[in-house]
């Protein structure tokens, strides 16, 4: 499973967030609350969902610690946020981009391959930006067909 190295330009989204830990994912309650909102956020760029995560400096992926979740779209610059929900601007940078195919549950093995077998023999180093996951058009909840794309901030290691 190798990925493909893209540089992507600055995102701005609109949505909602959650602090949880992997130990107590809030993310389905947070969806809950975003998906009927949806159509309240104007100038959305596409029809993809963000699952964007957003870890401290130095996160060391543990069960119990914390970091912020969100459930977003794609928007313009301009676009005004309505009441509850909140802009996050993602920078532009360079990212691995893996397909993850399968339900949420059966993930880890994906991301402990990623974090423990790529990046160290990648030579890139994880970039402090957010996380996130393209839900687009082969996304399907829950399914074990559903289709993700899953963008890892990266920079070279010489830097």
């Amino acid at each position: 499973m190798q990925p493909v190295i893209k540089n992507h330009s600055t995102i701005t989204l609109i949505g909602k967030r959650q602090a949880m830990t992997f130990a107590e994912d809030l993310s389905v309650v947070m969806w809950q609350s975003f998906m009927p909102r949806r159509h309240e956020i104007e100038n959305i760029l596409g029809e993809d969902l963000y699952s964007v995560q957003v870890y401290p400096e130095e996160f060391d992926f543990g069960r119990h610690t914390p970091f912020t979740k969100w459930a977003t779209v794609r928007v313009s610059e301009s676009a005004l946020i309505p009441d509850g929900m909140e802009k996050l601007v993602i920078p532009g940078g360079l990212y691995a981009v893996f397909l993850y195919k399968g339900i949420p549950a059966d993930a880890e093995p994906f991301f402990r391959f990623i974090f423990t077998e790529w990046l160290p023999t990648s030579g890139y180093v994880l970039d402090n930006r957010p996380h996130f996951e393209i839900l687009g058009a082969k996304y399907q909840h829950n399914h074990p067909d559903s289709e993700e794309e899953v963008w890892i901030p990266i920079k070279d290691n010489t830097n």
